[in-house]
């Protein structure tokens, strides 16, 4: 029996790589000997042929039909087993690259060759080395913030016990890392590994109700809570010492960096089950959260400093705030062990502690803030500094101390988003106006100014729509005072068409009684442009806002900031990914430039997704190739789905995911690329690229009236709205057509069935004209040199490598003969034109020939998720055939081969 790591050949790997060999070997073994025993001999042998079969094919040319023929027509039973092992075999690759990651920064931080590419070392030494002074470097920290945003949008179709699992198996991995452990030692880790390998086969990937809002705060709150919350001291302490590195010296602290946000509970958008309700849970449950993470470190803490009188000396403030504790605190008191009396940082901290329980409980001695722990904590730093103590706890109680500034009492900013015509509905409601969301803008706005002003009464409060709507704005103006303005992110506004839309936002949170002191309200208020249109008018809807008299007010008390939410999701689903590409592109161009006239600064939130058709990709490479002027020392974007899991699921990879994006905000913000004189014809080259290739996206995906059709018989659609792995509807609406569907489902199938489609269609034949006009040699000056094409072409490259006509082929059959015949040779045509131009442009002879690790990433993943796709094309045939019953073991199956894929692809919605 071949080796089951066969398609990763020693010779294809440089010598930092072989240990990376060696752990798929090690995984891939277990695996087997976990199928043979759990199932059977005989069938670890179908398994192996099959996957023999399936390298034959890729490697060696032969027929696709001889591993189709295989897999026809099995029992149920057999090919969700067939599916659920190669889903084991290449879950296990994917452990082992992750774990790689580690060892390559390891590697570098070890062997002194210089910096990690990327790290913040490597950035701040580039900055030195370009002439940016310290100083420069220091003024930025205070405005420099990066803030990633989770969201529970369901791409994601691993249950939380898996990936409970997959830590276990990534602990061992990284304990032998380097191959440090004795056999005994290797032996023991052997066994935990199989543990949960063996108890992971056990588990059903799916569970058996779809998740509630509940469910999905609680798989977000695990990625905050015991990843990010040990992290985030550790970045500080990184990028302090990177500084120091770079330029002989750094600052004794840094300002609060690194912050997080979360939709879970408040993205109202499309989804009935998310609400006022959600919100005051969702806070409160962060809030509970955070609050027992200092709480079990207070008592660390006070296990660590166990010095004692007459040995050390002891501020008199901090003895002074431990007698008042004391006081307001008998009962925590009085349980101070006697034989701690004479240990003046334990009593306090275990009286801390106290004050903690206390604001857990509402009681009343609760801390106000986390300013005032913040305060209590810097008493026990200065008198450690005073005493001799720096390296007797000081750095402990840093970290906490850093902990604090970060989560604050809230954990993570709660955004809360909604879409402009539940607004609308609303206010029609409370004017008794019907017609109010058909009006023209100008009109809206007028009537909106006179609510927001007092001067135009309304009816019914909780009339119709409106109630729904207003009782979010009177939770958010009863949660602020309890868990602090951070509490809450930016009120973001869906489908942003015009003006009206922001002041709608304003005037509906002064009807729910949400201002602060001054009358002003207490939000940052944030349009969403989504499509290619939205996009391309975003600066007439601002340059409406600047100029309102009553938004402008709103801005200044908000510090002049205005926060713009750009969508890279449906702009793309709408245009494609070149017109969405360049529409965003542009639409930054000049809010910049908008906003520095006006006086204000911009600050874009990027609503990225997982896969390349929804922003995905390398964020650093995104925020170099930015436009000039528009990061500004600011990063805000969404994480979601599987990218969440494989950006933060382990300590040291969330670590450096967050050291590349601050080090390219640093790089775009402090030395961002000088003025190109080639860019003005670049950029025309550009638009007319992008204008071709929407035409022909949009020919065929909204022109033709077949292609709806076609598209959910050729994809497994069908399932994908089935399925139980998120709380939200899968579209907007009842209507069937491709612009009611969520963007996610819509990406989510083209990747199922190994097309593709919505990350290259239309490219090719835009890259084609531009070609035509300006030149093959032009065109590939543009996309070597210009860092926004580069990084456009480079994301279709890996897309055209993981895609497979050959197995699509099969799923457009599904669609029938006529259909078949019809949409097959069009969407094949475009797909190589796509990919003969971009290796024509990169001079390249094949796909990702200058990124050998994802070449073979992608290489070795193949033989084991090339069967399960077309396990899928025969179980959904069987499946349609009998009805789409859900409720069915051949549901089960589809529903198995949905997570298979989605784990081999790794981008999917």
């Amino acid at each position: 029996m071949s080796e089951p790591n066969e398609p990763l050949r020693e010779a294809d790997l440089p010598p930092t790589d072989l240990l990376l060999r060696d752990d798929v070997r090690r995984l891939g073994t277990l695996v087997g000997e976990i199928l043979a025993e759990q199932v059977s001999p005989a069938f670890l042998a179908e398994v192996e042929a099959l996957r023999v079969a399936s390298i034959r094919r890729r490697e060696a040319g032969a027929p696709i039909h001889d591993v189709a023929d295989r897999l026809r027509g099995l029992p149920l039973d057999r090919a969700e087993l067939l599916v659920r092992a190669f889903l084991s075999y290449f879950q296990a690759v994917n452990l082992a690259e992750r774990v790689h990651r580690i060892r390559r920064r390891r590697d570098y931080q070890r062997l002194d060759e210089g910096p990690q590419p990327g790290g913040l070392e490597d950035s701040l030494r580039r900055l030195r080395d370009e002439g940016v002074p310290l100083a420069d470097v220091l003024a930025l920290l205070p405005r420099l913030r990066i803030e990633p945003v989770f969201t529970a949008h369901p791409t994601e179709a691993v249950r939380r016990a898996l990936l409970d699992k997959e830590s276990e198996v990534v602990r061992c991995l990284v304990e032998d890392i380097d191959r440090g452990l004795t056999p005994q030692e290797r032996r023991a880790d052997l066994e935990r590994m199989r543990l949960a390998l063996t108890a992971a086969w056990q588990t059903d990937e799916t569970p058996p109700e779809k998740p509630t809002v509940a469910d999905e705060f609680e798989h977000v709150a695990w990625y905050l809570s015991d990843v990010l919350y040990r992290v985030l001291p550790v970045f500080h302490e990184v990028f302090l010492d990177a500084l120091a590195a770079a330029y002989g010296e750094a600052p004794a602290e840094l300002p609060p960096v690194l912050g997080f946000g979360s939709w879970v509970g408040g993205d109202m958008d499309g989804n009935p089950n998310v609400g006022a309700r959600t919100i005051a849970a969702t806070l409160s449950g962060q809030r509970a959260i955070v609050l027992g993470r200092y709480r079990r470190e207070l008592e660390k803490l006070a296990d660590l400093l166990s010095q004692t009188e007459g040995r050390v000396g002891v501020s008199d403030a901090l003895l002074r705030r431990t007698a008042a504790y004391a006081a307001g605190f008998p009962g925590a008191a009085d349980a101070i062990k006697a034989r701690h009396a004479d240990m003046p940082y334990r009593r306090f901290l275990s009286l801390v502690a106290a004050r903690i329980d206390a604001t857990a409980d509402d009681g009343e001695q609760a801390y106000a803030g986390p300013d005032e722990l913040l305060a209590d904590l810097r008493l026990v730093e200065a008198s450690l500094q005073a005493h001799r103590g720096e390296h007797a706890g000081g750095f402990a109680v840093r970290r906490l101390m850093r902990r604090v500034q970060a989560f604050g009492f809230h954990l993570a900013t709660l955004d809360l988003r909604q879409e402009s015509t539940q607004h609308d509905a609303a206010l029609a409601a409370l004017l008794a106006d019907d017609e109010f969301g058909a009006r023209d803008w100008p009109e809206r706005a007028q009537r909106l100014r006179d609510l927001i002003a007092g001067t135009d009464p309304v009816g019914e409060p909780d009339a119709g729509e409106a109630r729904t709507v207003l009782d979010v704005f009177r939770t958010v103006a009863g949660a602020l005072p309890r868990y602090g303005a951070r509490a809450i992110g930016p009120y973001i506004i869906s489908m942003s068409r015009s003006a009206a839309d922001a002041l709608a936002v304003l005037a509906l949170a002064r009807l729910g009684g949400c201002t602060d002191g001054n009358g002003a309200v207490p939000l940052d208020v944030a349009p969403l442009f989504e499509t290619v249109d939205d996009l391309d008018n975003a600066a007439d809807t601002l340059r409406s806002l600047f100029a309102d008299p009553v938004y402008r007010e709103h801005l200044r008390e908000r510090g002049d900031r205005q926060v713009v939410m750009l969508g890279y999701s449906d702009s793309a689903k709408d245009g494609g990914l070149v017109a969405s590409r360049w529409a965003l592109q542009q639409t930054q161009v000049a809010l910049t430039a908008l906003a520095a006239e006006a006086g204000v600064r911009i600050a874009f939130f990027h609503g990225r997704g997982g896969s390349l058709s929804r922003g995905g990709g390398k964020t650093g490479r995104a925020v170099v190739a930015a436009p000039r002027g528009s990061v500004d020392g600011y990063l805000r974007l969404t994480e979601q789905g599987e990218v969440i899991h494989r950006k933060y699921g382990i300590r040291a990879l969330a670590l450096r995911n967050l050291e590349q994006a601050s080090g390219a905000v640093l790089r775009a913000t402090l030395r961002p690329r000088s003025p190109e004189p080639r860019e003005a014809q670049w950029r025309r080259m550009a638009a007319q690229a992008a204008a071709a290739a929407r035409a022909h996206y949009r020919g065929l995906v909204y022109d033709d009236p077949g292609f709806v059709p076609y598209f959910r018989d050729a994809t497994p659609i069908d399932v994908i709205e089935r399925l139980r792995i998120g709380s939200r509807p899968s579209k907007r609406g009842n209507a069937g057509g491709v612009s009611s569907l969520r963007a996610i489902p819509w990406v989510f199938a083209w990747s199922q069935n190994r097309c593709g489609l919505t990350a290259w269609l239309g490219v090719g034949t835009g890259l084609a004209q531009a070609i035509a006009s300006h030149g093959h040699e032009a065109v590939a000056e543009m996309a070597r040199d210009w860092p926004f094409f580069a990084t456009l072409v480079d994301d279709v490259e890996m897309v055209l490598a993981k895609s497979d006509l050959d197995i699509f082929e099969h799923y457009s059959r599904l669609a029938g003969d006529q259909a078949h015949v019809r949409y097959f040779p069009r969407i094949a045509e475009e797909f190589a034109r796509t990919r003969d131009t971009i290796l024509a442009l990169k001079a390249s002879p094949r796909l990702l020939d200058g990124d050998y690790r994802l070449r073979e990433s992608i290489r070795l993943r193949n033989p084991y998720v090339d069967p399960i796709s077309l396990l899928q094309v025969d179980l959904l045939a069987r499946w349609r055939a009998a009805g789409r019953p859900e409720d069915d073991p051949l549901f089960h199956a589809l529903v198995t081969t949905v997570n298979g894929i989605a784990a081999g692809v790794q981008n999917t919605g």
